[in-house]
């Protein structure tokens, strides 16, 4: 069983969580173009769909450290232009205020690494937390176990 029959199977669903979701991403510290390029890094898994106890949605966030230097980019030339930029939190400097910056800048700010690490935390849990709203929207509409029962095949 290919992971595409059963996402293929909730493209509906998948739309109707999207803007459902959309507050939860305005919340978070990515914009939702940033979100829409996280997303292209997730891939969902169901975990154990054998069992109907043990079976979920999981985000397999292992590629979204691919899409963070590209969104870093993006943050940037935004900033260079004067535009807003981005969603409800601030991408962060590990230093404070403008020294702080110019450091991170310069490439002198104790490595971005941390910073990096924190993004990539931070959208992979939204993933996850997407993943659980899909699952819930699934279960609430009658389709789980029918999406579990073909995601075992």
């Amino acid at each position: 069983m290919t992971d595409s029959e059963w996402t293929d199977r909730i493209v509906g669903d998948r739309m109707t969580v999207d803007q459902e979701f959309s507050q939860h991403v305005r919340d978070s510290r990515f914009s939702n173009q940033e979100w829409g390029m996280i997303m292209t890094a997730v891939e969902l898994e169901i975990e154990n769909p054998s069992d109907p106890e043990a079976a979920r949605i999981v985000a397999d966030t292992s590629k979204i450290g691919q899409v963070l230097p590209a969104i870093e980019e993006s943050r940037s030339k935004m900033g260079q232009m004067g535009g807003a930029g981005g969603g409800g939190g601030t991408g962060g400097s590990s230093g404070g205020g403008l020294l702080g910056g110019i450091k991170d800048a310069l490439g002198l700010g104790g490595g971005d690494g941390g910073g990096n690490d924190e993004r990539e935390r931070a959208a992979a849990s939204l993933a996850q937390d997407y993943a659980d709203e899909l699952q819930a929207h699934l279960e609430q509409r009658g389709k789980w176990d029918e999406i579990r029962s073909v995601a075992e095949r």
